[in-house]
This record gives structure tokens, C-alpha cells and sequence, in this order.
């Protein structure tokens, strides 16, 4: 079990952050980073060409080894909309097929697809919200031959109620749909194996379990689909632009791989040295062990939300980080404010209280926490 690390955190000892689902906070040693690449841009005699590539590469390698996938598989994006987009603009959907998306899914994971749909003919299936918690099992009834696209998360980002990818993507390519996943609210707290689950598009932001920057992300693309069209032209991902004496020759080829993806300035001097940072300790921690750390506190809150009464979902239909508490009736919108107030922060989601802890909560935020709803609700 890994110990608390909030030593590696610059938090208030006296703020309960509960809230890693909506930003993490940055670690001491990402936020240096942070400042380095601020101060160099200071003096850009000392950004070279070569760097522009460099630090591509470097984040593309990390991202790799955290899904275990090959570098060449990763493009570097600015937010998870852009590789829903760009995973819309490149998988059929034709008329009479469907899209298999969540009710209450996270808009950014919606709107590409509702716009596919209109324009091809195909249909929005959505998959209500199960009375019994087990979201898998509807998904699994939704997806049929019919089915274009699949386009889920790992877990519902207002509860963290999970589906089964593993059994997902089976039922994907037992009927030849597309598998498009929004790793957002799991990828770097809970394992993830790209040869497992076989996603044709995968895509994430860095600013909440990757602890890194805000408009930062990553995109994995199955071989099969590298050779599609890119949301955007730009002098980076054409092939040989390595050579500045030259990008005058215009090229039709692109740089191999999901490279021709990659969002223009994806070099981001400033984010970029942020994001490595982070990924390297989730790496030396082991998203196995996070979420083995994470499961205790997530078991704990649902333990003690019992206790006062709140409902929470089944251990084995949530995800070990993310836990939602509801109630009947709902809980009152003012609830979070009420709750900063005593440095207390979580979010409201939804019918639930979404609490998301980190590495870095003790077990004096979870009394805290509770403590304050006691008051409060």
C-alpha cells in the first residue's frame, strides 16, 4: 500500500481536497518543471529545432508505457473534445446503425457523435442508467450488429460506476463496432492494457488522474485507423519537417503513425515538461498501486456514508477512485459552497456527491469530510 504522499503536493494542511475529478492539484516537482520551462521561454535563444521534436517524443514514449502501447500509436492533443472529433471524423457510421453512448455521458463525449449522426443517418442509442448499478450488462444488451460505434468511459464521470471494457470491447469485435474510449476520469488510477481491451480511439486530458496540466492530452489510435484524416493540417506532422531549411517543400506524405494527429504547437514548451513530470511518478508509483491505495479510501467513504444513511453503489460496480453518495431526493445545489466554506471540496454531479480522493488525503480529510456533511445535509 502506498503511504500518503502529500509531501509531494503543495496543499494547505488545513484544505480537504476531495476533488481530483474536476482538477488535480500539481505536484511540487511538475509545478518546478513548470517554472523552468516559464523561465527558459524567457530566453528563446536556447530552444533549439531539435526541441520542437524532442519534446514530442518524450511525452508520446511516457503516455506509451502507461497503456503499454507502441509510441507511434500516441498523438498529442489540447483537450479530449478534439480526439472525440477526430476519432468521429475518421470511423463510418452509416444510416440504419447506431452509437452506443451512456445516459448523462460527459458532453464533450456526446456532441461529435450526435453531429455523425446526423449527418450520415445513423442513430444515438443511449443506455439508461441501470437500477442495479450495472452499467456493463446494459451496454452489452445495447451493442448489436447494427451497432457503428461504441463511445464509453471506463467509469461514469458523476459516480464513478464502471463498465467492463474488457467485456465490452469483446462484444465490439464480435460485431465489428468501433470501440471509442474517454479514459478521462480513469487513466493513471485504474489499470488500463491497450492489448486487453482493444480501443480503436482512446483519449484523455492530463489535468485530473494524470495530474498534469490543464489543455494538455493524449489520443491512442489503433494501427488501423493511423492512416486517416487529421482534424487539421499543420507543419509538424507532414513528413521531413524535422529539416527547417526546407518546409518550403511542401510534402503530401505525414510523419508515420498517429503523428499526423498530433494538434499544431503540439511541442507546448510551457505544458509539455508539466505533463512528463506527472506521468513519470504515476509510472513509479504503478497505476496498480494507486488504485489499490485509492480502493481503501473509496471503500472507507462508501463504509461511512453507510453509516449516515447515504447510498452508495455496490464495491464491485464502482471504480476505486471515484465514489458518488446520493440520497433520496437529491442534495441541495448550495452543498459544495457549504462545504468550501470549511475547506471541505467535492462536487456535485448529478443526483450524487462526487468525491474523488488522491494520494494525498489522510485519513483526517475523511473525517473532516464527514464531519462537515454531518453539519451540512
Amino acid at each position: 500500500m502506498i503511504p500518503c504522499q502529500r509531501d509531494k503536493f503543495d496543499l494547505p494542511q488545513d484544505v480537504t481536497y476531495l476533488n481530483c475529478a474536476y482538477t488535480a492539484p500539481l505536484l511540487r516537482a511538475a509545478a518546478e518543471a513548470g517554472n523552468e520551462a516559464v523561465k527558459a521561454k524567457t530566453n528563446p535563444a536556447t530552444i533549439t529545432p531539435a526541441h520542437f521534436f524532442s519534446t514530442l517524443e518524450k511525452n508520446r514514449s511516457l503516455f506509451a508505457d502507461l497503456i503499454a502501447c507502441s509510441p507511434d500509436d500516441v498523438a498529442i492533443l489540447p483537450a479530449v473534445s478534439y480526439g472525440i472529433a477526430l476519432a468521429a471524423k475518421n470511423l463510418p457510421a452509416i444510416k440504419g446503425q447506431n452509437i452506443v453512448i451512456l445516459e448523462d455521458q460527459f458532453p464533450s463525449h456526446v456532441y461529435s457523435w450526435r453531429r455523425l449522426a446526423a449527418e450520415n443517418g445513423a442513430r444515438i442509442k443511449t443506455v439508461r442508467r441501470p437500477s442495479d448499478q450495472n452499467w456493463t450488462s446494459a451496454v452489452l444488451e445495447a451493442i448489436d450488429p447494427d451497432t457503428a460505434i461504441a463511445a464509453l468511459p471506463n467509469c461514469h464521470w458523476t459516480d464513478g460506476t464502471i463498465i467492463d471494457l474488457n467485456r465490452v470491447g469483446e462484444k465490439c469485435r464480435r460485431v465489428e463496432a468501433a470501440l471509442v474510449v474517454d479514459g478521462t476520469q480513469s487513466l493513471g488510477a485504474m489499470p488500463f492494457s491497450e492489448e486487453t481491451i482493444q480501443p480503436d480511439f482512446l483519449v484523455t486530458t492530463a489535468h485530473k488522474w494524470l495530474l498534469g496540466p490543464y489543455s494538455y492530452g493524449f489520443c491512442y489510435v489503433a494501427p488501423k485507423w493511423q492512416n486517416g484524416k487529421p482534424l487539421e493540417e499543420n507543419w509538424m506532422n507532414r513528413e521531413g519537417s524535422e529539416d527547417f531549411m526546407r518546409l518550403v517543400d511542401y510534402r503530401d506524405a505525414y510523419q508515420p503513425g498517429s503523428r499526423r494527429y498530433d494538434v499544431g504547437e503540439a511541442s507546448n514548451f510551457i505544458l509539455a515538461p508539466i505533463a512528463a513530470v506527472a506521468i513519470r511518478q504515476i509510472l513509479d508509483w504503478g497505476v496498480e498501486n494507486i488504485a489499490a491505495a485509492l480502493r481503501h479510501k473509496t471503500d472507507t467513504i462508501a463504509e461511512r456514508a453507510d453509516q449516515m444513511g447515504l447510498d452508495v453503489a455496490p464495491s464491485a460496480d464502482r471504480a476505486p477512485h471515484l465514489i458518488g453518495v446520493s440520497k433520496p431526493g437529491g442534495f441541495a445545489r448550495e452543498l459544495p459552497e457549504l462545504l468550501a466554506q470549511q475547506k471541505v471540496y467535492v462536487s456535485i454531479r448529478g443526483e450524487s456527491i462526487r468525491i474523488s480522493p488522491h494520494l494525498y488525503n489522510t485519513e483526517q480529510d475523511l473525517d473532516r469530510l464527514f464531519h462537515t456533511l454531518g453539519k451540512v445535509i
